[in-house]
This record gives structure tokens, sequence and C-alpha cells, in this order.
């Protein structure tokens, strides 16, 4: 992206606590519409009128309906990276044997992107048509990747490929790709008989289990 597009999407920040309170209605009032319409309800009158705020306000902070877009992809993908903290410390996985270890792994990712199912159903079917969207959430799965693999990798002598790290991403790409398809086609796009989200998190869980360790069976 050239300077010159980089500075029509810039935010200028709010100072005041009375801007900063207007601002957060402005962004979750995108997200909502968002979750409820896709993108065709994300319009200017839209989200001032569900923030209930004037024009001139949203203006103070964006020049173009795309800035404004883009500000509430990136509040929207913020709620998504605070489920990824869980990839970062010790006690969610400490004492799991391998097979219970990459269960619990897939069930995290997979349901970071559930609890958030209504909002990247909406960015997931823009971004075949919007490029910006498209590398930022590039960059989104790619963090989440980075997470799962330093957990999954804990165990990587259990790991029965040559290398490991290698076969951890690629079952990473299956798990989040799998997933994806789900939230922005719905259950039953790929299979005759869908799933409830419950058995679909256990069948990812076993399935990675299967392609990556050893013993499946443990």
């Amino acid at each position: 992206m050239n300077p010159a597009a980089e500075a029509s999407l810039e935010v200028r920040p709010p100072l005041q606590r009375r801007s900063r309170e207007a601002w957060s209605r402005v962004l979750d009032a995108g997200v909502a519409l968002l979750e409820d319409g896709g993108h065709d309800a994300f319009t200017i009158a839209a989200v001032c009128q569900r923030a209930g705020v004037a024009p001139r306000a949203l203006y103070a902070r964006v020049e173009t309906k795309e800035a404004l877009f883009l500000a509430v992809y990136e509040h929207g993908i913020a709620r998504l990276r605070a489920g990824q903290e869980v990839f970062a410390g010790d006690a969610r996985w400490s004492g799991l044997r391998p097979a219970d270890l990459v269960r619990a792994a897939v069930a995290e990712t997979v349901g970071i992107s559930l609890r958030h199912e209504r909002f990247l159903r909406a960015v997931v079917l823009i971004s075949a048509a919007h490029p910006e969207v498209r590398r930022r959430g590039s960059r989104y799965s790619q963090e989440l990747g980075e997470g799962f693999a330093r957990v999954v990798l804990r165990e990587r002598d259990a790991i029965r490929h040559d290398d490991p790290q290698t076969a951890v991403r690629s079952c990473f790409g299956m798990v989040f790709a799998t997933s994806v398809i789900r939230i922005a086609y719905g259950p039953g796009f790929a299979t005759p008989s869908p799933v409830d989200d419950d058995a679909f998190v256990a069948d990812l869980g076993e399935t990675a289990v299967r392609y990556l360790l050893a013993d499946a069976t443990d």
C-alpha cells in the first residue's frame, strides 16, 4: 500500500473522555452491524444511528468509510486476539499427556473462531474481494498459528514426523481452514450430515492427534 493510501486510512485518536466514549460506541456498533448483516449492512448512516452519534463525530476520527471499516475490523480482531492469550501461558497446558494437549490446543483454536463466528463470517466473505482485509486476516491467522505451534511443540518428542515443526504448522493449517469454511458457509457446506460444534471440535482434535502423534491411542 502506498503512503497516500495508508494516510487515508489513519484514525485520529480521541483525546477527551467524551470523545473516547463516542468512538468506542462507533466501533462496537460497526462490529454489531457486520455480525447482523455482513459488509452490505455496513454504512456510515447505519453506524451513526446504531452508535447514537452524529456523522461529524465520526469524521473527526476518520476520513472515509474504508478507514472506518478497517478500524472496526481491527476492533473486532482485537477481541479474537484476547483469546489467544491462552497460548502464551503454562497453566492451561501443564500436566497434559501429548494426545490431550493436542486435543486441547485444537479446542482452544477452534473455540476462538466459534465464539466470534458472526463477525468472522462477515470478514471472511468480504476478504476475497478486499485485499487489505485478506492481508490483515493472513497476519492474524499466522499469529494464531504461532501460538498453536508453541503449545503443541512442547511435546515435539512425541510427534512422529521427521520435521515436527512443519508437521505442526500443517496441522494448524488444516484445523484453521476447516474452521473457516464452517464459519463462512455453515456446518452443512462440506458434509451431507452436519454435526454440532462440540462434535466438530472433537473430530478435529482426533484428526490432529492421529496425524501428529506416534501413539495415537494415548
